[in-house]
Parts: C-alpha cells; sequence; structure tokens
C-alpha cells in the first residue's frame, strides 16, 4: 500500500506485530519497569504473625475494666520483646510485657499500651491509668497481605511498591516478559560518528543516539546500533545477517525518490512484504515498513526531527504491542494553544510544542531538519489537513509524549 493515512499505517503495523510470548526470572531491582509475566499469589501471611505498632506494653484488656487516674490497673511486668525477636511465654491475666514496634505480641495478650501513657510504680509495677479495648493498638497477622491473596497480576507493571511487595514475601526474583529485541541503522554517505573529522560534506549522525536514547527512555535495552553508507547491497546483507535474531529494525534515511534511497530496492531484494510507503503527514511522510521473515522493519525518513516524529507515532504503538505495555503508546488529548501558528497546513501536520496545564506552547522554529527546537517538547500538535492558519485560544488535538 502507498500513501496511508497515520491510523491506517499503525493498524498495519499492529497486524503484523506479535506480543513476546518468551519469559525471563530477573533478581528484583533488574525488574524495574518491566512487565510481569505471571499471576503471583503471597505464599504467605504479611506481617506474619501479630505485632505491636508502637513502643509500649502488651497485656490484656480486659485488666484495666475500671481503670483510671486514681485506680490505675496494675501488672506485673514479666518480660521484654524486641522487633526480631520472640516472646515465648505466655502473659497471664495482671501481667504484662514490655514490646517494642515491630515486634511479635506474645501469646496471652490482646493489646498494646503506648509507653507514654503509663507508669511504674515504686516496686516496678506497670500502672495503667485509663481502660483499653481489645486489639487496640494491635496490628493483626496477615493484615496487609493474606496468604494466597493475589499480588501481582499478569501484565502489571513493576514499579518500586510492587517490588517491595514481593520482597515483604520473600522473592528474590519476578518472571517477566522479555522485551522486543531491536536494532537500529542508519543510512547516509554523508554521515560521520561523532569524535571523527567532520569532512567538507559531512554531517555528525544524531539519529542513532536520539533514537537509541529514546528506546532507553522507553525502557527497552539498548539496541544494536549501526551506521552504513548507501548501499543496497551492503544493507541486504546486514539485514539478512539479523533478521532472525531482531523482532524490530528501525532505519533511518534512504526511503524517498531520490538516488540514493536505497530502502525501495532492500525490501525488493530482500522479498520482504511491504505493508506501506508514505504516510500522509508532515513531517516524514516517506515512511517505509516490511516484514522479513518474523522481523518487522520500519524505515524511518532522515531528517532529525522527522524520524523523531514517526517514532513516536509509528514506533512507539509497535513496542508497546510486543512489550505487553500499552502505556508506552502514546495518549491523546485537547489543549488550548497559546501562540499562533501561522502556515496553512494543506497535508496533515505534526508540531512540536510544549504541553503544560491544559495549554500548548510552540518552541519556535518547526522545520524537520531542526533538532534543538524539539528539546523540552513533550506533545505534538496534531493539525488536519486543510487546516488555515491557527491563533492563540484555539483548541488543538495534542499527543502527549
Amino acid at each position: 500500500m502507498v500513501d496511508v493515512t497515520l491510523e491506517q499505517a499503525v493498524d498495519l503495523l499492529l497486524q503484523k506485530t506479535e506480543e513476546t510470548s518468551q519469559t525471563e526470572e530477573l533478581p528484583l531491582l533488574a525488574a524495574v519497569g518491566r512487565v510481569c509475566a505471571e499471576d503471583i499469589a503471597a505464599p504467605m501471611d504479611n506481617p506474619p504473625f501479630a505485632r505491636s505498632p508502637l513502643d509500649g506494653y502488651a497485656l490484656q484488656a480486659s485488666c484495666t475494666r475500671g481503670a483510671g487516674e486514681r485506680n490505675p490497673a496494675v501488672f506485673k511486668i514479666i518480660g521484654e520483646v524486641c522487633a526480631g525477636d520472640f516472646f515465648a511465654g505466655k502473659a497471664a491475666a495482671g501481667e504484662a510485657v514490655r514490646i517494642m514496634t515491630g515486634a511479635p505480641i506474645p501469646a496471652g495478650c490482646d493489646c498494646v499500651v503506648r509507653q507514654e501513657s503509663v507508669s511504674l510504680d515504686t516496686a516496678g509495677r506497670l500502672c495503667v491509668p485509663c481502660e483499653l479495648r481489645v486489639h487496640e493498638a494491635y496490628c493483626f497477622k496477615g493484615e496487609d497481605i493474606a496468604c494466597g491473596e493475589k499480588i501481582l497480576y499478569k501484565n502489571e507493571i513493576l514499579h518500586a511498591v510492587q517490588l517491595g511487595v514481593l520482597a515483604s514475601m520473600g522473592f528474590k526474583q519476578v518472571k517477566v516478559w522479555r522485551q522486543p529485541r531491536v536494532a537500529i541503522c542508519s543510512t547516509g554517505d554523508e554521515l560521520v560518528l561523532p569524535g571523527a573529522q567532520l569532512a567538507p560534506g559531512k554531517i555528525y549522525n544524531s539519529n542513532l543516539y536520539t533514537l537509541a536514547g529514546r528506546f532507553r527512555e522507553l525502557g527497552c535495552p539498548a539496541p544494536m546500533v549501526g551506521m552504513l553508507p548507501d548501499d543496497a547491497a551492503l544493507m541486504m546483507k546486514n539485514i539478512r545477517k539479523i533478521y532472525n535474531e531482531v523482532d524490530l529494525l528501525i532505519t533511518t534515511g534512504g526511503v524517498s525518490v531520490g538516488k540514493k534511497d536505497i530502502m525501495h530496492p532492500v525490501v525488493k531484494g530482500l522479498l520482504a512484504q511491504r505493508l506501506f510507503w508514505r504516510v500522509k503527514m508532515k513531517p516524514g511522510a516517506p515512511a517505509m515498513a516490511y516484514t522479513c521473515g518474523k522481523m518487522l522493519g520500519i524505515a524511518l525518513s532522515g531528517n532529525p526531527f522527522a524520524s523523531l516524529t514517526t517514532f513516536e507515532l509509528l514506533v512507539r504503538p509497535v513496542l508497546a504491542r510486543m512489550s505487553h505495555h500499552p502505556q508506552l503508546a502514546c495518549t491523546r488529548g485537547r489543549a488550548v494553544l497559546v501562540d499562533d501558528f501561522l502556515k496553512e497546513s494543506r497535508s496533515r501536520r505534526f508540531v512540536r510544542a510544549v504541553h503544560e496545564d491544559g495549554k500548548i506552547y510552540l518552541p519556535g522554529r518547526n522545520a524537520s531538519g531542526m533538532l534543538l527546537s524539539a528539546a523540552g517538547c513533550n506533545a505534538l500538535i496534531d493539525i488536519p489537513a486543510g487546516t488555515q492558519a491557527l491563533h492563540s485560544g484555539d483548541v488543538v488535538e495534542v499527543v502527549y509524549l
């Protein structure tokens, strides 16, 4: 297909995108931001015993009935228990155990009185000047998590709290979905890597770093990064080496109609299935997608901002599907434009912008080859084809990045 809408392009991509079915076991801290691959039930109660929430004394509430300032209930202190210890005995009526925060409540006790609320008489006995209720200042066994309770669900994102819950249950590893295997390659005889001498007619390669950095920001491992000249045979050779090992190949450059736009003969030479070429949008219209074996290839424009825009709009939905991680896809909304945008948009246009508190601001320069003005932008304005100039106060469609 050629000249598809953005929505058609995304639909065609997702038709060829499979969620990964492979899992891996990771240590808890290595699993931050990953997607849980199974339901997990609690193997134990948490807390695993009734415990005290404060420093004080554990005793029987019934023994404080009728107690007051002038006639306190009096208890014999028979021991002490700290967090990490265990009181082996059993408190009888009229007996108390000094207890620290987090310590197991001794057998025979059904409440705890705060240390600041009591005193000791000259004989060293505990004086409680008030009535206490059963289970006052008392944390029950399994109060946070009951044994058998579901603590994690399949496809749940693992954030800090989820890891803490797993740790509280004694888990040191968790099963997660394998992340997509991604490769990035940029083409262009004019490109050199940063650090090299910049000869006449050459430019430094920014796309590799922009897109590889974006993958990392989205939680994807560092892709295999490469840079090739405008050589169709060499590109085919490299794709043949990796297509069985990669789920997703992102290339930049070589997708327009110029003499050195090599991706057309590359796709044909690989006997790959082309899904579409050209998307009805600016910037990044000459985007292409194809499948080669089980690998999905997405070829983006070589213009820096165009490649970044089409990455957000085309690649992120694919990454979200592959990763079992729907939050990776962009969301949409509407906002009030603060600045004028005076260009006519004959075709659908996406403009970099900053969204804040329901308002959308323009950074200034918007050409597809310009990258600096994208710094700090967190949104794209989606301007329909045929739109005349936009003015301050207009309500616009926004893609949140």
